[in-house]
C-alpha cells in the first residue's frame, strides 16, 4: 500500500500517555506518538538505530547518553543501536520516530 492517511491507521497505546499509530515496511517502522503531558519514557535500550524525538509540537524532555536536552519543535535526536535513553513529555507533544530495522515488537 504506496498511500497512507495517519486517519485510517489505529492508535496503539504502548506505554501509559503514548499513543502511537504505526507505519511499518520491510526495513522501518515509523511511529507517530501522541504523548499526554507528564508521561514517563523509562530508560531503555534496544537493537533498532533510532531517529528520535522529531518534535512536531509541544516539549519532550530526552535524556541520552548521560544529557538531557528539552526538545521543542524541529529538534531531531539520532539514537545508535543499543544506546541507553530516556524521557518524559513535559507538554501534551506529538513525535516521530523512525526505527531501522522495522520493529516487529510495534506490529
Amino acid at each position: 500500500m504506496p498511500f497512507i492517511n495517519l486517519k485510517d491507521v489505529p492508535a496503539k497505546e504502548l506505554l501509559p500517555g503514548f499513543s502511537g499509530k504505526m507505519i511499518h515496511t520491510e526495513n522501518m517502522t515509523l511511529a507517530y506518538w501522541d504523548i499526554k503531558a507528564g508521561s514517563v519514557l523509562p530508560e531503555h535500550s534496544h537493537v533498532h538505530e533510532q531517529v528520535a524525538a522529531q518534535v512536531i509540537s509541544g516539549e519532550f524532555e530526552l535524556t541520552l547518553q548521560g544529557e538531557t536536552k528539552l526538545m521543542k519543535a524541529g529538534d531531531v535526536a539520532v539514537i545508535p543501536s543499543n544506546v541507553k535513553h530516556s524521557g518524559k513529555a513535559i507538554t501534551d507533544c506529538r513525535l516521530l520516530d523512525v526505527f531501522s530495522p522495522a520493529r516487529k515488537d510495534y506490529q
